[in-house]
This record gives C-alpha cells, structure tokens and sequence, in this order.
C-alpha cells in the first residue's frame, strides 16, 4: 500500500499499517525535499496505475480535495490491533483509528476520517466524511459530528449533541449545546468565537 502524505501524521499512520500486516511501498507527497521518511522512500508523483491507499494528511480539506481529484485509488481502512472497537461499528473506507482508540455500539464512522489515539466515542454516535477526532476527546452517546469537522485534543462534548459541516472545537473546549456549520468553538462551556459562511 501507499500513504498519501509524508507528515508527522503520516508517521504515525505508518507505524499503525505495519502494526495491521500492511507492507508499505512509499509515501507520496508534492514537496519535492522529501525524499524519505521512516523508512520509506518519497514519490513526488502519483503511480499510473490502480494502488491500495490511504490519506495520511491530518488537514481535513486536503484529505477531501485529494479524494476529489479522482485517481485510480482503492482506499484502505486502518485500525490499530490495540483498540477497542463494537462488532456493531461502521466505519468507511479510508479511515484510520490510532491506539487507544475506543467505539461503543451503533456507532457510524464516515469515509476518511481521523479518530486519533486514546479518542473515546460511545453509544450510536455519527460521524460523517472527513472528521478528525484528536487525541484524548472524548464523545458521549448520540453525538452527532458533520462533515469536515475537527475536534481539538481533549475536548469533551455531551449527549446528544449535534456539532455541524467543517467546524473547528478547539483543545479541551466543553460541548454542552449544538453548534452550528462553520463555527469555531473554544471554552468550557464552548462559545462560538468566529463562523464563516461554508464553501467547501
């Protein structure tokens, strides 16, 4: 398989394709400096030809531009052996869950997201494409995440919830009441600082 991305995010990524039996063929990546990482060689171009693949870049746009640039990927789900995962899960392709990872019941995880280490989701949750869940957040059942959404490291939000498109909650931020597209929200308890009219 090949990583799209050779960032520190890409690193990590890495590190959980071996630890699932992945072997890894090289990273890709526009900057032309790079041209190893780990262990593995840089390409600066695209393959012609059909690959196995997944997004190692933690930007939740570019994840999503990448996607709709149409190549001949097959994109490949990542889940680390030390997570704690429901048999009821559904999860779509491209995503990755870091170690530490826990997803109780019923819960629905969208195409390309990121559910980043020690992240804790619990009961019938949705996540829609492109969501990066960071390090330590922890979601409460029946949290509703739209599409492109980013939460911050140790954020927490309540049951129930339901966080909008393209949101940024920021690092250790409190969500107790529903937050609309395209709002930043930091504070505990969370308060909109800025929204911005979505086009993406």
């Amino acid at each position: 398989m090949y990583l799209y991305g050779a960032s520190g995010h890409g690193k990590v990524v890495a590190e959980v394709a071996e630890e699932t039996g992945y072997k890894i063929e090289a990273y890709i990546d526009e900057n032309p400096l790079k041209e190893r990482v780990l262990s593995y060689p840089v390409l600066h171009e695209v393959p012609q030809h059909e690959i196995d693949i997944l997004i190692s870049i933690g930007n939740n746009k570019t994840r999503k531009r990448i996607v709709n640039q149409g190549e001949l990927f097959n994109y490949v789900t990542l889940i680390h052996p030390r997570t704690v995962i429901s048999k009821r899960v559904k999860i779509g392709e491209g995503t990755v869950a870091m170690p530490g990872v826990t997803v109780n019941a019923a819960v629905k995880i969208g195409k390309h997201c990121i559910i980043n280490t020690n992240a804790s989701i619990d009961h019938d949750c949705i996540l829609e494409d492109f969501v990066h869940i960071s390090p330590n957040v922890a979601l409460a059942g029946n949290v509703y995440v739209g599409e492109g959404t980013h939460i911050g490291i140790g954020a927490s939000v309540i049951q129930g919830i339901e966080i909008g498109k393209w949101c940024t909650i920021g690092a250790g931020a409190v969500i107790i009441s529903d937050v609309p597209d395209g709002s930043t929200v930091v504070g505990n308890p969370g308060k909109v600082i800025k929204s911005r009219s979505l086009k993406i």
